[in-house]
């Protein structure tokens, strides 16, 4: 599950081939001899998810590192070491600070969020300007959720691009992953002090203020958690979901017809592409069988979402569209089912509509076999997104979908702090 050749291609591909040698649990390897199990199958990965009992999120229980047998510069720590975050609790604990982070995202209006979006979104296709051919993927996909980022934590366009750039090398589990993890944690403290000093309507300061009382490390590494898992797979499914329009003949008519809406296009995406291929991970709290493989206690367990989803055993065929059908696992399952998914959907399905109603006409600029898609075990995301455009660019933008009222309480996003 690492190297050069691990990319959008060919996980698929090395999905099948395990679930046809091993069943839906997989013995792999994460890096060199840092062993773990692969659980592909559908009901496997819900019951990894929904059973803390016997599966913990707590990586102080994996036996590798307690035996010695993971080297500290592993590229793969900087995903697994053990914080004090919701991603790395169980039960009270994790419910403690399940809470804060999701009362500080609950206090995002969605009515501003789609405006926030719709009019980023429009700045940056209207910085395309006359250009007949545009990488996506840098111009739009990335940018984007940057500058969503950077707003809804308070701060500048500029920390908001550092932030997105330590993001995906800490995804990329590379020998810089380390350095990207702490590039992170360097411009995150730099926020909460200032936050401290001057507290805003943004979401660093509602985590500082939560009834939960974090303590400031807490703080810190929620919001890293908050951030990894609120920028990498949102730039993925945007970037996936453009590049499915595109290729997918068949579903682009169903969406111009009207048979299908955006929803409709963007949950088949999460069962075909989700962002997150791979969710570490779950760490037995003793010796028991899961899909037909003897598993120790402390042994590693991945979900292995996008595995899961394609499951033949549990999910629709490929040519059945998902309209109205959200039981992937693309988000998670069980107490720790992403609390950001609404959100990120908001921010997609916007940057989406204002995209495809600004220039019309788009096409791939090289064959969708050329393209090329990061290399990470985590994430399956696109590096790049050529398309040529074949139509001259429209300026209005669509009304914006009616959407539910904000929650009590809900407080609009802050101007960005220099």
């Amino acid at each position: 599950m690492y190297g050069p050749g691990l990319d959008g291609d060919n996980l698929p591909e090395l999905y099948a081939r395990l679930r046809a040698r091993y069943g839906p649990v997989a013995p792999v390897s994460l890096a060199p001899g840092v062993y773990a199990w692969l659980v592909m199958g559908y009901r496997e990965v819900l019951r990894l998810a929904r059973d803390e009992r016997n599966f913990s999120h707590d990586p102080r229980l994996w036996n590798l590192p307690r035996e010695g047998r993971v080297p500290s510069d592993s590229p793969v720590l900087a995903f697994l070491g053990w914080r004090p975050a919701l991603m790395f609790a169980d039960g009270r604990a994790h419910r403690r600070l399940r809470s804060a982070v999701a009362d500080t995202l609950t206090g995002i209006d969605g009515r501003e969020l789609v405006r926030m979006v719709r009019n980023m979104a429009g700045r940056l296709v209207d910085s395309f300007g006359e250009a007949r051919e545009v990488d996506l993927v840098p111009r739009y996909a990335h940018r984007l959720p940057a500058l969503v980022l950077a707003r809804l934590l308070g701060t500048d366009d500029r920390t908001g691009r550092q932030l997105a750039e330590a993001v995906t090398g800490a995804a990329a589990a590379n020998a810089d992953s380390g350095n990207a993890a702490r590039r992170m944690e360097r411009v995150l403290l730099s926020l909460i002090g200032h936050r401290r000093r001057r507290p805003g309507p943004d979401a660093v300061s509602r985590l500082l203020a939560h009834p939960a009382a974090l303590t400031e490390e807490e703080v810190l590494h929620n919001l890293m958690v908050t951030a990894v898992a609120g920028y990498q797979p949102t730039k993925n499914w945007l970037a996936t979901s453009v590049r499915t329009l595109l290729t997918d003949h068949s579903l682009r008519s169903s969406l111009d017809s009207g048979l299908l809406t955006l929803d409709d296009v963007l949950e088949t995406v999460l069962w075909r592409s989700p962002p997150t291929q791979n969710l570490p991970a779950r760490y037995a709290t003793r010796d028991l069988c899961l899909g037909g493989q003897e598993v120790r206690a402390g042994d590693m367990l991945v979900l292995a979402l996008a595995a899961a989803n394609g499951d033949p055993e549990a999910v629709p065929p490929r040519d059945v569209p998902a309209a109205g059908n959200r039981g992937h696992v693309s988000f998670g399952a069980g107490p720790h089912t992403c609390p950001a998914r609404e959100q990120a959907r908001l921010i997609v399905r916007t940057a989406v509509e204002v995209l495809w109603h600004r220039r019309p006409g788009m096409e791939l600029a090289v064959p969708e076999e050329d393209l090329v898609w990061w290399t990470s075990p985590w994430t399956k995301g696109l590096a790049a997104l050529p398309v040529r455009f074949t139509a001259p660019r429209t300026v209005a933008v669509p009304a914006p979908p009616t959407l539910p009222g904000p929650a009590a309480g809900a407080r609009t996003p802050p101007p960005p702090v220099p």
